[in-house]
């Protein structure tokens, strides 16, 4: 079941449930190094208190350390999905003892007919091939060992072996989709088949390893599509991925976190300066590019301002910025200290923002500026303007600078060196 189990540790969800019991009998017998937590949402009345002394007692008697949270008027519940809201609160909670305790994996008793009744419900959103793979065994730390049996053997094992468990009558209710397909659906295919469950446990497995061959074309596809790429993004060629079979461009754009199938199509025929965004990546169209960025990494673009020092009359550019603006050139320029106000600053382009551009007459707009040097999407989002204490705009770095501060003394200037 688990690699060197016994060199590991455990977080068990249990509920006081049949499944869950169980699965805290195997950990025990086994003798496993685990804890057990146990939410009470206090939302069945008394049953809800039953169910935490019997996996309290449980605990008690065999040496367990016992994690419980208990729900409070603290707790805010929401009126809709509030199967998503409790959900949410138990796994949040469950990964705070993980990381207080230093316990490796969290442990769940999902089972067969739970797997049955994600498939029906991920069929039926057109989820793909990682919907229609179910609940994966092991992901993201996260074990599910019970997943390969049924409902009807979890029942038998704990009846064989005396393990107490408690029966949540709400779920004989029908309000919720899961119950819906429990006992409405569910009950008809096994009468079309009386082996419809095990079957169904076959096909599951089939469709994980054609969920593994895949995305092992996708990780191709993209390798082949892919024009450049660094740690923080890939930039794919646009008009290629446009070629590529519907099912291919959804698993990459999936790969990306762009899952919904009405904004593959936006992003097949959005304009070049367009953006896509999700918790994790922004996608920008640019020209036959999708430039992919991820957002949780730390880069100097996050950076709304930066202040600068003024070292032996040198304007002292970070050197992480200074590789930055490299990548588009070099300059030296002189600022005329009579000129401007301190301190001095870099930021990014802002609306409106305008320039006087040296060896030209008259004044020009940041983003026609950026227009007539060809600069792409990604390119623009780079760019440092360096400015004084009034935001007037000195210059762009390393590109132009503002012909009205620059200096043609030989003394009392700044200097910039990139």
């Amino acid at each position: 079941m688990l690699h060197q189990p016994q060199q590991k540790t455990y977080l068990l969800a249990v509920s006081g449930g049949v499944d869950s019991m169980v699965l805290a009998d195997l950990f025990q017998v086994s003798g496993f190094n685990f804890h057990i937590a146990h939410i009470n949402y206090h939302l069945r009345n008394e049953d809800s208190n039953l169910d935490q002394k019997l996996v309290f007692d449980f605990c008690d008697k065999h040496n367990i350390p016992f994690h419980l949270y208990e729900v409070s008027e603290e707790d805010e519940q929401p009126e809709n999905s509030i199967q998503n809201w409790a959900r949410e609160l138990r796994y949040r909670y469950f990964r705070e003892i993980q990381e207080k305790e230093n316990l490796d994996y969290l442990v769940t008793a999902h089972h067969l007919n739970d797997q049955l009744e994600t498939f029906i419900i991920n069929l039926s959103k057109a989820s793909g091939i990682r919907g229609l793979s179910g609940i994966p065994q092991n992901e993201n730390g996260i074990l599910r060992p019970l997943l390969g049996f049924s409902k009807d053997e979890i029942y038998d094992f704990a009846k064989e072996n005396q393990i107490d468990f408690r029966e949540d009558q709400s779920n004989q209710k029908t309000d919720y989709l899961r119950n819906k397909i429990r006992h409405n659906i569910v009950p008809e295919l096994e009468k079309i088949n009386s082996d419809f469950l095990n079957n169904f446990s076959k096909s599951i497995n089939y469709i994980n390893q054609a969920k593994d061959f895949i995305n092992q074309s996708v990780d191709d596809k993209i390798k082949i599509l892919k024009i450049n790429s660094d740690e923080n993004q890939i930039i794919i060629n646009k008009e290629k991925f446009s070629q590529e079979s519907e099912l291919i461009r959804y698993e990459i754009l999936k790969r990306f976190g762009f899952n919904d199938e009405n904004e593959m199509q936006k992003v097949l025929t959005a304009q070049t300066g367009s953006s896509f965004f999700n918790s994790e990546f922004q996608l920008i169209i640019n020209r036959n590019e999708l430039i992919f960025e991820n957002k949780l990494e730390v880069r100097n673009d996050n950076l709304e301002e930066i202040l600068l020092e003024i070292i032996d009359n040198e304007i002292i550019i970070p050197q992480n910025i200074k590789n930055e603006i490299q990548e588009f050139g070099n300059c030296f320029w002189k600022v005329d200290k009579q000129k401007v106000q301190l301190p001095l600053k870099l930021r990014r382009k802002q609306e409106g923002d305008l320039f006087f551009p040296i060896g030209m007459i008259g004044k020009k707009k940041i983003s026609k500026f950026f227009k007539d040097e060809k600069l792409s999407i990604l390119a623009k989002q780079k760019i440092w303007l360096l400015c004084d204490a009034d935001e007037r705009i000195l210059g762009v770095l390393p590109f132009r600078q503002d012909g009205r501060f620059s200096s043609e003394k030989s003394y009392d200037y700044f200097e910039v060196r990139i």
